[in-house]
């Protein structure tokens, strides 16, 4: 698990107004009901972002990163994966998530994030034009593979995530990513992005990489003092890399 009930992110560097937030339930192509949450700002806006959130699915963190887009200026919807799989859609730490995750399947995932972005796109009469995708460990991994996997998006953003995903579906990336790493992590090292970033660089696509040394795994998070530099490192980057790929 990446962020616990207690977890929080930290702010985006300038915080604007946002309208209330929303649970939904969108049907994705396949029949699947997905939890989600949405919330915008109070500004219009034509950027938008799907959050694809750790391996425990749409639980108060990512409700909250989603109002933290939001207060950045994106329309911002938060998914969960285990639509389904799961019979309750209480995703508090007693829930057991890992005989969920083992169902879910890159088809799955992609088929709940169209879901997201045919939704946002149908707000305001259509004024959404650049959609990313943003994910975290389980959902980073998931987030750039969506470069391959939905088509029209104009980003895909992880923090922390397995490559293997976007690697094996290279050839048919078309979308930019920003990888967003942790120095400490165990797991994942910067090094397993090599190829796929010397792929995408072959072919004139951008793919950013960027390590945090010394932040662990997990460390995009208000209760870690420490990293607070990191953070707001990190939500540069973001700011940085959409502004380079919104078409407005």
């Amino acid at each position: 698990m990446c962020h616990d009930d207690t977890s929080r992110p930290p702010a985006p560097p300038h915080v604007g107004a946002i309208g209330p937030g929303q649970r939904l339930t969108l049907t994705a192509s396949d029949g699947n009901n997905l939890m989600a949450y949405a919330v915008k700002p109070e500004t219009p806006t034509s950027r938008a972002v799907v959050i694809l959130p750790d391996v425990r699915g749409l639980h108060a963190y990512y409700c909250d990163l989603a109002d933290r887009f939001a207060e950045a200026g994106f329309a911002a919807v938060a998914i969960d994966y285990f639509g389904r799989t799961a019979e309750t859609d209480d995703r508090a730490e007693p829930f057991e998530f890992w005989p969920h995750v083992e169902q879910t399947t890159p088809q799955g995932v992609a088929a709940d994030t169209q879901a997201a972005v045919d939704y946002l796109r149908a707000l305001d009469g259509g004024a959404i034009r650049d959609v990313f995708t943003v994910g975290f460990c389980f959902g980073g991994g998931n987030s750039w593979r969506q470069a391959a996997d939905t088509a029209g998006l104009a980003g895909c953003i992880g923090f922390y995530g397995r490559v293997d995903g976007a690697l094996g579906v290279h050839e048919q990336i078309t979308a930019p990513l920003l990888c967003l790493l942790a120095g400490e992590d165990k797991n994942i090292r910067p090094e397993q992005f090599d190829p796929l970033l010397t792929s995408l660089a072959a072919r004139g696509i951008d793919a950013r990489r960027f390590v945090y040394e010394g932040a662990p795994h997990s460390f995009f998070d208000r209760s870690f003092a420490e990293h607070e530099q990191a953070c707001s490192d990190a939500w540069g980057r973001i700011i940085e890399f959409t502004d380079a790929h919104a078409r407005a």
